[in-house]
């Protein structure tokens, strides 16, 4: 029997151990790991979900004492199972690892993805804040049009109590507030709940599918972090973001995305370079030449954006796209500056409790502020934050609402964007079949 440890977030993690280590008897799953998702560590995956072989449950532990734990329990084989990583982070792990003692494993798609009674269709990318989330909501669009009842299943982000969120099903506003949702959750839930396709995530991906088959005749994965996915796909869509060219073949596992693909969705076009563009197009053409290729833009619009002309603005954009994906700015500062703002205030020295701490372990960010909102706690700070911050108004580009979760007494104006496809092909003629 092998003893193992999972290094995870808790997303692939858990769907790892699920469909590979559950029930195998020729392993035993000692801890999981746990980074990148504030106060996940310290808590336990639950008996109920864990199987007879784990009766206890098993613990989550804090990456930071990998080594710790490999040494105490004598561990043969540590597994990675977390994502949007750059290949010199998945190395230093590796090494981390080795050095330990032991192995260092990445399970792959054959093992881990699930089959479906149902046609799959599968939207990933290659780095987080891609566009991907727009290019769901089109491709789900489009085969609804076509008559199809269309089931959206999302990578997990099970921050909460686990074994209540085996099977979780979202189609209301209400299902959102009773699943206590975190402010990532309802940006990607959100969205497809106002379009009337009905969600579902939560941690065991075996008993969502199938409940989501009896109300679906085609099954819509809407991957994220940019993970593969967790289904076996009868077409993989992968939106690639020539503003990080060259991360679509040096970062894990959006990399394996890109060269897996049938699709690949060269998104943002109209604010990329055209050097970024000319390098995302080679690498397809060098490691995925079969691929169909899709151009795209993803334009901002904001109700009333002349408001927004000559005046001192804090820009909020999406947590995941800043923090692990890396970026410097999203749609909120493309929105601010198309609309003439005067200035984007800083927002660091208003920052309070965990958005500080936020600040201080990204320090690539300056002029934007990210939704941070994992907890309850957290968002009252993100709010305390807002209201701190000397600005005429707050631009915000998270795809929710956010005025539905925290409330301010400055003016908010939402950004929002869509995928715009550019001439042919386009998604309607690669979904067709379907």
């Amino acid at each position: 029997m092998k003893k193992v440890i999972i290094m995870g977030a808790a997303g692939r993690d858990f769907h790892n151990f699920n469909t590979y280590f559950r029930n195998n008897p020729d392993y035993r799953v000692l801890a999981f790991t746990a980074t990148q998702i504030p106060d996940i560590a310290g808590r336990c995956y639950p008996s109920e979900l864990a199987g007879n072989l784990y009766p206890r449950g098993i613990p989550i532990e804090a990456e930071a004492d990998l080594n710790e734990l490999i040494a105490k329990h004598k561990v043969d084989d540590v597994h990675l199972a977390y994502s949007d990583l750059s290949y010199e982070y998945v190395m230093q792990k590796a090494s981390q690892v080795l050095a330990a003692g032991a192995n260092f494993v990445l399970l792959g798609p054959d093992d881990t993805m699930i089959k479906s009674r149902r046609p799959v269709v599968s939207v990933c990318a290659v780095r987080t804040g891609s566009g991907k989330s727009q290019t769901s909501r089109k491709v789900a669009t489009i085969l609804r049009e076509k008559g199809r009842r269309v089931a959206a299943i999302r990578h997990p982000m099970p921050y909460g109590d686990l074994a209540k969120q085996k099977v979780q099903r979202f189609a209301t506003y209400a299902d959102l507030d009773k699943n206590e949702c975190t402010i990532e959750e309802r940006e990607e839930y959100e969205p497809h709940i106002d379009r009337g396709i009905i969600v579902y995530a939560g941690v065991d991906y075996g008993a969502i599918l199938r409940q989501a088959e009896k109300e679906a005749d085609v099954i819509l994965w809407d991957g994220g972090n940019n993970d593969f996915p967790f289904y076996k796909s009868d077409l993989e869509i992968v939106v690639a973001d020539p503003h990080r060219a060259g991360h679509e073949v040096s970062y894990y596992p959006g990399a394996v995305n890109f060269r897996r693909a049938n699709v690949i969705v060269v998104n943002k076009m109209d604010t990329a370079t055209p050097e970024g563009i000319e390098t995302v197009l080679a690498n397809a053409k060098k490691v995925n030449p079969k691929a169909t290729i899709i151009r795209a833009n993803s334009p901002t619009i904001v109700k009333d954006g002349g408001r927004i002309t000559g005046k001192r603005v804090l820009v909020i954009e999406d947590g995941p796209t800043l923090t692990h994906g890396g970026m410097k700015y999203g749609a909120g500062i493309v929105a601010a500056r198309k609309y003439g703002a005067a200035q984007i205030v800083d927002p660091r020295p208003f920052a309070v409790g965990s958005i500080k701490k936020t600040f201080e372990k990204y320090n690539h960010l300056d002029d934007v502020l990210p939704a941070m909102g994992y907890g309850e706690k957290q968002t009252r700070e993100l709010a305390q934050t807002i209201e701190a911050v000397d600005c005429d108004l707050v631009v915000s580009a998270t795809p929710i609402d956010i005025t539905r979760v925290i409330k301010v007494r400055k003016p908010i104006l939402r950004v929002g964007y869509d995928l715009e496809e550019i001439g042919t092909p386009a998604l309607k003629d690669v979904l067709r079949r379907f």
